[in-house]
């Protein structure tokens, strides 16, 4: 089967968005330098699964022009009735059912990019099979929690940690 794999970025105190769900702080330190993991973690992929607010973020104000996750099949998870495309599919699905659906047909990896309501119900249910989180250097202080309410303890075990222009990738698996 498909692996299922989280990569984010979020702050060193563990928000995925500022109080006003901005995320606009997501930087490094203005270094330029080291490997670049998205190059290598999107080639792995060919199914992106994110919320309604992530798809408009992006479609609204990241990328308006051009949509960022071409060549990828993506689902938006919605109740609004909006028609899809080949490229991106918006569905009315739990995300736990989806991802077990999309687990069991042939392809790459599983990309989760976000919101918390698509994240947290995956990780309750143990779905998630990788996480790669990016800790960007920034306190927001207040905002959107990557976690929130995990429904229990989850063991990880550090696969690697490596660093670039002040963030920090580093990856997990269940153990």
């Amino acid at each position: 089967m498909r692996k299922v794999v989280l990569y984010i970025a979020m702050s060193l105190d563990g928000y995925i968005a500022d109080s006003s769900g901005g995320v606009g702080w997501l930087s490094g330190q203005g270094e330029e330098t080291g490997e670049d993991g998205y190059t290598h973690f999107i080639q792995q992929v060919d199914t992106v699964i994110l919320g309604w607010n992530t798809y408009h973020q992006i479609v609204t104000e990241l990328s308006p022009e051009q949509w960022v996750y071409q060549g990828l099949t993506s689902y938006v998870l919605t109740h609004r009735a909006m028609p899809s495309t080949p490229s991106i599919r918006f569905v009315a699905e739990e995300p736990c059912s989806l991802v077990e659906r999309l687990r069991r047909q042939p392809g790459k990896d599983i990309w989760i990019c976000g919101g918390s309501g698509v994240i947290q119900p995956l990780i309750r249910a143990g779905l998630i099979e990788e996480y790669i989180i990016s800790v960007i250097p920034t306190l927001l202080g207040s905002g959107l929690h990557l976690f929130g309410e995990t429904g229990g303890e989850v063991k990880l075990k550090l696969l690697q940690a490596k660093s670039s222009n002040g963030i920090v990738e580093l990856r997990y698996i269940p153990r």
